[in-house]
């Protein structure tokens, strides 16, 4: 019995072959079709022409002793790459998907009205086929897409925290957010590194935009400045509003003898201070800078 169906497996799928390379065009084109009509607003039919006409080739290779011993292989890459290309030009899951299970569809037409076991067996072992191709496809296509995620969120990471230099020997982080530990990683880093390539020895933490600070922003905050003091920088955080100073004296947060400042511009004021820059106020509003000579 498990001969018999040996053999009737072997045929089923031999006259799935015989029907590609018979009925290339008909079937190639049927799928064309379908690919074409469920991605029409991305696709470029030409470009997805070609696509396709690949990969049937290389599927028809990889069946069979006689056909291309490394065309299964050959067909999975062609596929992979298919699917980091349509992951990144924002086509969806399902328009990718269809571009290889619409190949099922365009045989099943191809076998018209031929009802033999041979037909619904070779068909059956087919599906199976491009059900597989079809799960590595989404697998490649899934990957893609977090690591396209994952890229866009650390190049959005690093825009929303920003080094700027204030005055000679005077940096400032203004933060904006929640500040958590990736974030706060790269704040430091970008810091650390504004540092030593401005020579700076004072920097101003401003937490004017972040919403609330509890106990974990507050250990983050404090390790941002115990990092730039081990590189010869004193810090000022400022944005200290009375909303956050009462909920950091609620939870019995200690900054120690680091500096608060209540705005940008108080602790923008002590820094220049601490860099032998005196500030003069003049009759009006106008303040006057002037370098203390010792």
């Amino acid at each position: 019995m498990g001969a018999t169906l040996s053999v009737s497996a072997d045929a089923g799928r031999h006259r799935i072959e015989t029907l590609l390379a018979t009925h290339e065009d008909q079937i190639f084109r049927r799928w064309l079709e379908i690919a074409g009509a469920s991605s029409s607003g991305h696709v470029d039919r030409g470009n997805l022409n070609g696509q396709l006409r690949e990969l049937y080739n290389a599927l028809v290779r990889s069946f069979g002793d006689s056909g291309d011993p490394d065309g299964s292989s050959e067909l999975r890459g062609l596929l992979a790459e298919l699917s980091r290309n349509r992951a990144r030009q924002g086509f969806t899951p399902t328009e990718t998907a269809t571009v290889v299970f619409g190949l099922k569809e365009a045989v099943y037409e191809s076998i018209g009205e031929d009802g033999s076991s041979e037909a619904l067996q070779g068909f059956l072992w087919f599906s199976r086929l491009v059900d597989d191709l079809g799960l590595f496809t989404m697998e490649t296509f899934s990957a893609t897409r977090e690591k396209i995620i994952l890229d866009q969120a650390e190049q959005l990471l690093e825009l929303s925290t920003p080094v700027v230099k204030l005055w000679e020997g005077i940096v400032a982080v203004p933060l904006v957010g929640t500040l958590d530990s990736a974030r706060t990683q790269v704040v430091m880093e970008k810091l650390l590194q504004t540092l030593v390539d401005t020579g700076s020895e004072h920097a101003v933490i401003d937490i004017t935009g972040v919403p609330a600070v509890d106990t974990q922003v507050a250990q983050h905050l404090l390790k941002t400045v115990v990092a730039a003091r081990l590189m010869g920088a004193e810090c000022v955080i400022s944005g200290i509003r009375p909303q956050i100073a009462h909920t950091i004296v609620t939870l019995g947060i200690e900054f120690g003898d680091i500096v608060t400042k209540a705005t940008l511009a108080d602790a923008l004021a002590h820094a220049l201070r601490e860099s032998g820059v005196e500030i003069v106020r003049n009759r009006g509003s106008r303040v006057a800078l002037r370098t203390v000579e010792e």
